[in-house]
């Protein structure tokens, strides 16, 4: 027998929020920190990938994290396609507690077992009221269901941050969670995962960056 047809997907491109202050510095920023601006290279990276996305023509919708990083990226998009950014909470990044604003190396220093910890188990949170992996991919599968359903059939530029797109991803594929540590996420790359009606989903692109080069 054929196979049933599942109609237009809906399309989630995946764009990272340009760089910050802290991102070259490879600084936990989360919804708990500082809500740090664009730096001028991320205000670069926001300007290409706008121009990467009027060139192709194909995004309908644009969805953004309430942190000011990925609102001005999503701005930056959506002057050059003439549509409206809608703000969802549930793009929003991880809250790190504690560890905001510090460096891996500088977590490892000042909370070595809270972060053996979390590496090991997606149950446990950052110190000091972080929200662990599995809250978050709570969150962000709910995010997930509720924006399909709201753009069944289209293609739709959700600007978000690292976690939320791995945790995309990795729930696309049905990784556990440990798969998290296994991906790279560049400042403004862009990912793409397409959503059926039967619940079944591709993931068709990963850390794409060419339109930065």
């Amino acid at each position: 027998a054929a196979a049933p047809d599942l109609g237009a997907p809906a399309t989630f491109v995946l764009l990272r929020h340009g760089e910050t202050a802290l991102t070259p510095e490879k600084r936990f920023s989360g919804s708990g920190g500082t809500d740090p601006e664009l730096s001028a290279t991320g205000r670069d990276q926001a300007a290409r990938a706008a121009a990467h996305f009027a060139a192709l023509g194909t995004v309908q919708e644009i969805v953004s994290s309430p942190l000011r990083r990925c609102r001005e990226t999503a701005a930056a998009v959506a002057d050059r396609l003439g549509l409206e950014v809608r703000v969802d909470e549930g793009l929003r990044e991880t809250d790190f507690g504690a560890w905001e604003g510090l460096t891996f190396g500088e977590v490892r220093e000042r909370y070595g077992d809270d972060l053996t910890a979390w590496l090991a188990d997606p149950e446990t949170a950052p110190t000091g009221g972080g929200e662990s992996f599995t809250e978050v991919a709570t969150r962000v599968a709910a995010t997930r269901d509720r924006l399909t359903a709201r753009y069944a059939g289209r293609t739709v530029l959700l600007v978000t941050h690292v976690t939320p797109i791995k945790t995309l991803v990795r729930l696309a594929l049905e990784a556990p969670a440990q798969a998290m540590f296994r991906m790279e996420l560049s400042a403004a790359s862009i990912s793409t995962v397409a959503y059926y009606g039967d619940g079944n989903a591709s993931v068709r692109v990963l850390n794409d960056t060419s339109h930065l080069r």
